[in-house]
């Protein structure tokens, strides 16, 4: 970059108009109008010609993308608060700089975890298939029967930001009783405050849930947390909800737990091997399946774009960048 030039930015993702108007007016910014999925190769092209990478949690910045050479880019502003798409071991050794945009997409994702719970308690995409392929034949005291989703019990997986916003939810709206297993506890006042109970082990939290909510990060050690196994230990008659990542379930043995009934049903927005979906789970109705709508709305999409370009500018500008987490 030469002195008193503005730096190149590469956006590898369409992103709504306010965010690229922005951009523009601080960046020299390559932008992707026809929202054209990035390669492997067109990622590793990004990195040699810009200085500033914006990427989207479905860009794979893999250690071989991150290889390359002559590396001009030295810092990826991830649009996400999730960041397991960039092999960060790799970044920090080759001095690239890493941000996420956390906080702004907390309740947004929350909403749609409450609204998968009921949607899969209550039946209603079954419900709303039902009637729009003309099956429905009027009311009926045994119609289409689901389960009450007050006073019953919520194992929240990872109290962090968007588990404590899902668990509000659940408990002060719904009356749901709380319970919690995570590594690292939250503070002990929104633990009163929600009158949650903690779990010390999966197995636990499991056998005492009538809804399951996974808020977990993906790791080594959360890839496939739900498996068979743990599938198997969940009370009889449970549901599941996942807003995390897809790879924290085993989606072939989430596919056989709900067709043998060991799990009754489940509600999910993200998936495996998106934007693949298991075809057995396309073809089930006890299923609610969303297209990774977590923080779709207006405002928090503008608002993860603008956290993006706070990161990018105080980079460029030599201060710390506030959500750097590599």
């Amino acid at each position: 970059m030469s002195k008193g030039s503005r730096p190149h930015v590469i956006v590898t993702r369409r992103l709504p108009e306010p965010v690229e108007a922005k951009l523009e007016e601080h960046f020299e910014v390559t932008l992707n109008p026809g929202d054209r999925v990035f390669s492997a190769d067109d990622l590793a092209g990004a990195l040699r010609t810009a200085e500033g990478l914006l990427p989207a949690v479905t860009d794979k910045l893999t250690s071989d993308v991150l290889s390359a050479e002559p590396l001009k880019a030295g810092i990826i502003a991830n649009f996400g608060v999730g960041y397991n798409n960039i092999d960060v071991e790799v970044a920090r050794a080759k001095g690239i700089v890493v941000t996420n945009t956390p906080d702004v997409l907390t309740d947004d994702t929350a909403d749609i975890a409450m609204a998968l719970l009921l949607s899969v308690a209550r039946r209603t995409g079954e419900g709303e298939r039902q009637l729009r392929g003309g099956k429905w034949t009027g009311w009926a005291p045994t119609h289409m029967l689901g389960t009450k989703v007050s006073d019953k019990t919520v194992g929240v997986v990872g109290l962090g930001r968007i588990g404590q916003a899902l668990a509000r939810r659940a408990h002060h709206g719904f009356g749901m009783k709380i319970l919690f297993y995570t590594p690292s506890p939250p503070p002990s006042e929104v633990v009163s405050e929600l009158a949650a109970e903690r779990r010390h082990t999966l197995e636990e939290l499991l056998a005492d849930s009538d809804f399951v909510s996974l808020h977990c990060p993906l790791t080594p050690e959360t890839r496939h947390l739900m498996n068979a196994k743990t599938l198997g230990q969940m009370k009889k008659g449970a549901y599941l909800i996942n807003t995390a990542r897809g790879e924290v379930v085993d989606e072939a043995a989430l596919a056989d737990a709900l067709a043998s009934g060991v799990v009754a049903g489940a509600g999910l927005d993200v998936y495996e091997r998106e934007p693949a979906v298991l075809p057995e789970l396309l073809g089930m109705e006890n299923v609610v399946l969303l297209p990774h709508l977590g923080s779709a709305t207006e405002e928090t999409r503008v608002a993860m774009g603008m956290r993006a370009l706070d990161n990018l500018t105080a980079y460029f500008r030599g201060e710390p960048p506030p959500d750097r987490v590599a």
